[in-house]
């Protein structure tokens, strides 16, 4: 590789030293690297915090600065670009990062630079909230809203502490209707992040399926529950005396849902490509991560 483009995530100590630190290492071994501090996310904006037209043509590597999040936002913002990723984590805790905070940057530099890694194709999810008015007492769609995620969708309350009412589809047919604080649609990737936490399953990243999770269920007997990647799921809002609920699109995109909309969620056409440098098994990755928490 020899085109290369940082995403710096400002908010993280350090992410300046190491985006100057990476630019000249490359620059001086004759790569071309450009780069941005990633942005806040603004409402009426195309893109999240990288307006992929700021991304050269022939880059062949995007470096995020920061933690699995900056790397997921990049992901989702150039995802039609098709560019492999590799992050550096500046924080406390990356599942997706492949360098450490406290490691050298040498290594993995040298590595791009001659070509000694694998690409690790990894598959996200579409989201599309169907819009509902009532028109002489009937529902009729009026429109819908798209989004895409590499970790997760959510159906999570918004506002007040109030349980959420919903009904759960598989390929259109009825699974069950939830009580509960939410319900949480995830990718294998997306198996270590909100899905961990609600006690789901850990998936290996290469495995094609859908997790669905819930979140503090009332009932005794709400487990995850695992899909094909070929299925579709489909969550339709009750009546929640009031209650607002909301899709959040791997916890920054955000989509209101009033009672009656659906949203509807499917394996994307589009994918990420993480760069990988370390032969470590999965689990044994997982083993390290946990006993860090």
């Amino acid at each position: 590789m020899k085109h290369f483009y940082l995403i710096a995530n400002p908010s993280k100590q350090g992410t300046r030293q190491a985006a100057e630190q990476i630019t000249d290492y490359l620059r001086a071994r004759g790569a071309f690297c450009e780069g941005h501090a990633q942005k806040m996310r603004r409402e009426a904006a195309v893109y999240g915090y990288t307006d992929k037209s700021w991304v050269p043509p022939q880059t062949q590597c995007v470096i995020t600065l920061g933690g699995d999040g900056t790397l997921i936002q990049a992901a989702r913002d150039l995802v039609e670009l098709q560019i492999p990723l590799i992050g550096v984590n500046m924080g406390n805790l990356g599942y997706l990062t492949q360098v450490a905070q406290g490691e050298g940057l040498t290594p993995m530099l040298d590595a791009l630079l001659e070509d000694r890694f694998r690409l690790e194709r990894r598959m996200m999810l579409a989201g599309t909230v169907r819009k509902q008015e009532k028109t002489r007492g009937d529902n009729s769609v009026t429109g819908w809203e798209m989004g895409i995620a590499l970790n997760d969708i959510v159906l999570t309350r918004k506002d007040v502490m109030q349980v959420l009412k919903f009904q759960v589809y598989v390929n259109g047919e009825l699974l069950t209707e939830y009580t509960a604080d939410g319900m949480i649609v995830s990718t294998p990737t997306g198996s270590t992040a909100y899905n961990l936490s609600a006690g789901g399953p850990i998936v290996t990243p290469g495995a094609e399926l859908i997790v669905l999770t819930p979140v503090c269920p009332h009932s005794i007997h709400s487990r995850s529950i695992i899909l094909s990647h070929r299925d579709t799921v489909g969550i339709r809002v009750l009546e929640n005396a009031g209650q607002k609920q909301m899709a959040v699109f791997d916890g920054d995109q955000v989509m209101n849902l009033g009672a009656g909309e659906e949203l509807e969620i499917r394996e994307s056409d589009s994918y990420t490509t993480l760069i990988q440098l370390k032969d470590v098994p999965f689990l044994e990755n997982i083993r390290k991560k946990l006993t860090r928490v």
